[in-house]
């Protein structure tokens, strides 16, 4: 019998092989042009860590692909099957050894049984380090107006792995939104829950309160956060929202804006939220506060509220900054205009700035802030320094470009787009250097990317770098979300 199994297990590894033989490229004709590969690699910078660039031929026709990649410092790689599957370990040996330097791809694929060789293409290794340990999102299919199925969810950025944090199946009826670190650091987070149990819920120094949802002071919920780099403070808007469809806009279907909205700072050593009428006034929609990295001013945007649903495109946001003074809580001193609608003619949303100071990332589009449904929707860069602004046309499409963020070292950012399909928007990254000089975006790397995006019926949204796993213990979150204990705050 032992003889019988080790004949088995030779004829089966003898099989292997001449198949893997007959799969090797021969009688190649060669092709002047680079391969259509999905996703597009071709020219991207990635940093040393991230998971492999896994890709197939864009034309399905192609039912195989054979890829060798070679290092400019030295070292290799090889790939033969369905689409190109890089091990993992090899993969990230091969970038450490070719930091700042290039990888170098040579792709055959064969299709009717011929094989094809295409024009090696590059890719770069950057210098700069992804200064992250992976990403966290909200994931949700489409949706007006019930939830579905959603989830905050954590990716290992060094290989495929992703774990939810909490998805809605544990809080069944509920919208969670938002999860934002404090300058990636997932030991102090808040997100926000809607719903019959809704809330807001911080996290610091390893003690998780669940606030209520809404106030009466406030007007509405405490949503579009963003942390104070010192920790203690933690900027938030209220909003009034509403949505409504289009009928005479093909490419544009709904329409989401606020009745009202002012921003506000919330102080989570007193419990307290700290109003001011520098950034509450009645005639005006303050909205998306982020906080300067010194920490010493606001960003925000603001536009003369219109009466909807007729001055739905009347609505332009401007982008703004006010002084902040962190020993008291407030802000402090008068409101700059940073870029005017008055001059640009457009409208500004989610003013993210970079953590060295130097830049200020926002989406720019023809009204209104809501920027997901408006495919005219692009990322522009504000330089600090010279207060002068341009597109990113590196990484700008003709669809909608948003909810972006920046890495700790402020040399990655991350975007979501619709560039792909015009429906799902999917996570994108690209690399900044000291010049402001942007490389071509990439999308988050999956194994068998092709089947991984064609199956996945959720968009990505609310992105956000994180510099460890988050840990968050889901089941203990769903339960205090599903109670009705809540810690209160006072208003002043």
């Amino acid at each position: 019998m032992g003889k019988i199994n080790s004949s088995i297990s030779a004829l089966l590894l003898m099989t292997l092989v001449l198949l893997s033989c007959n799969s090797r490229p021969k009688d190649v004709s060669m092709a002047d042009q680079h391969p259509d590969i999905y996703p597009d690699y071709v020219g991207v910078t990635v940093p040393v860590g991230l998971a492999p660039l896994d890709f197939t031929m864009a034309d399905d026709g192609f039912d195989r692909v054979d890829v060798e990649v070679s290092g400019q410092k030295g070292g290799s790689i090889h790939a033969n099957g369905r689409y190109a599957d890089f091990d993992i370990d090899a993969w990230h040996q091969l970038l450490q050894q070719n930091r700042g330097a290039s990888l170098t791809f040579t792709v055959c694929a064969r299709k009717d049984g011929r094989w094809t060789r295409f024009r090696d293409f590059n890719v770069m290794v950057s210098a700069d380090s992804l200064a992250a340990w992976g990403v966290t999102y909200r994931r949700l299919p489409p949706s007006y107006s019930m939830y579905s199925l959603m989830g905050l969810y954590e990716r290992n950025l060094s290989n495929f792995e992703e774990q939810p944090l909490l998805e809605n199946t544990m809080t069944p009826g509920q919208c969670m939104n938002c999860h934002t670190q404090n300058r990636t650091d997932p030991r102090q987070t808040v997100f926000h829950v809607r719903g019959s149990h809704g809330a807001t819920v911080i996290t610091r120094n390893g003690n998780v309160e669940v606030l209520k949802a809404r106030s009466d002071s406030l007007g509405g919920s405490m949503v579009y956060p963003y942390w104070h780099p010192g920790g203690r403070y933690c900027a938030f808007s209220t909003n009034k929202t509403t949505q409504m469809f289009h009928t005479n806009h093909p490419a544009k279907r709904v329409e989401v804006y606020d009745t009202s909205s002012d921003i506000f700072v919330y102080d989570a050593q007193t419990r307290t939220v700290l109003r001011d009428t520098l950034t509450m006034r009645q005639e005006w929609s303050e909205n998306t506060p982020a906080f300067s990295p010194d920490g010493k001013a606001v960003y925000f945007i603001t536009a003369l509220q219109q009466q909807y649903p007729e001055g739905f495109d009347k609505q332009l946001y401007s982008l703004c900054r006010v002084g902040f003074d962190e020993t008291t809580g407030r802000l402090d001193g008068r409101v700059d205009t940073l870029v005017n609608t008055r001059v640009t003619g457009k409208s500004v949303s989610w003013p993210r700035p970079s953590y060295d100071g130097r830049y200020l990332m926002y989406t720019q589009m023809d009204y209104g802030y809501f920027s997901i449904w408006h495919p005219e929707a692009d990322l522009w860069l504000l330089d600090l320094h010279t207060l002068q602004s341009r597109p990113l046309k590196e990484v700008n499409s003709a669809r909608s470009e948003s909810f972006h963020n920046w890495s700790a070292d402020s040399r990655w950012f991350l975007f979501t787009s619709r560039s792909e399909d015009g429906l799902y928007t999917k996570l994108y990254f690209a690399h900044i250097d000291a010049a402001g000089h942007v490389s071509k975006p990439f999308l988050l790397p999956q194994r068998n990317p092709r089947q991984y995006y064609r199956r996945l019926l959720h968009s990505y949204n609310t992105p956000d770098f994180v510099d460890r796993p988050v840990h968050m213990d889901s089941r203990d979150m769903a339960r205090r979300i599903e109670d009705t204990l809540r810690v209160a705050f006072t208003t002043r």
